[in-house]
């Protein structure tokens, strides 16, 4: 857990330190001032020490509409609603989570938005989650290839089957059922990963870094 749980806020510091970084870039070419992350812990629970997470937002940037980077840790126990559709909580509902989500919204409406985020969950069971997907406003076919290029070469370095197994998780996960098509390019998306925990580790930080 805390392996996990460090390494996802290491990649929090790190993202918003790229992303800060194309910020300032931006400004000092343009001459004009950068916005830098507005950065705000959240506690899950005052009563109980049930954890919480830090977000990480910046509005209205000169490269980022929006973007949000927020990291998470927290515990507790599923509602009896809830407990039976949760893998390993239908007898004991405790439960342990660790996550990083990233929304970014840019301001040129030719680079898409983007969406990921990782997680690891731990019940009476095990298991890491997430995905990648990108949501064009301008479809861009080139673009389009450049992004799962980049998603299928770091899946193949785990295992071949990953990239198109997940790919098609993503597409059916995120189907607009009125639209009759899939959200934005795609990507992957990929749940309940429990083969070899120290493989799917390295999966995971790997589709943080890529």
């Amino acid at each position: 857990k805390k392996l996990v749980s460090s390494w996802f806020q290491l990649l929090q510091k790190t993202i918003c330190f790229e992303f800060e970084k194309i910020e300032k870039e931006y400004a000092k070419r343009n001459k004009k001032n950068s916005k830098q992350f507005q950065v705000k812990t959240w506690q899950k629970s005052k009563k109980n020490n049930e954890g919480g997470g830090i977000f990480s937002i910046i509005k209205n940037g000169l490269v980022f509409e929006k973007v949000g980077v927020n990291f998470s840790e927290v515990s507790g126990k599923f509602e009896n609603k809830f407990k039976t559709k949760i893998l390993g909580a239908e007898k004991n509902p405790n439960f342990w989570a660790s996550g990083i989500s990233v929304v970014a919204h840019m301001k040129n409406p030719k680079i898409p938005a983007i969406h990921f985020n990782t997680r690891y969950i731990v019940t009476t069971k095990n298991w890491f989650g997430g995905g990648i997907d990108a949501t064009p406003a301008i479809i861009d076919n080139d673009e389009a290839k450049f992004l799962h290029k980049k998603i299928k070469s770091m899946c193949d370095k785990h295992n071949k089957k990953y990239y198109s197994n997940y790919k098609k998780w993503c597409d059916n996960y995120f189907y607009l059922v009125h639209r009759k098509e899939t959200r934005g390019i795609g990507g992957i998306f990929f749940d309940y990963k429990m083969d070899d925990w120290e493989k799917d580790f390295l999966f995971v930080k790997d589709a943080g870094v890529t």
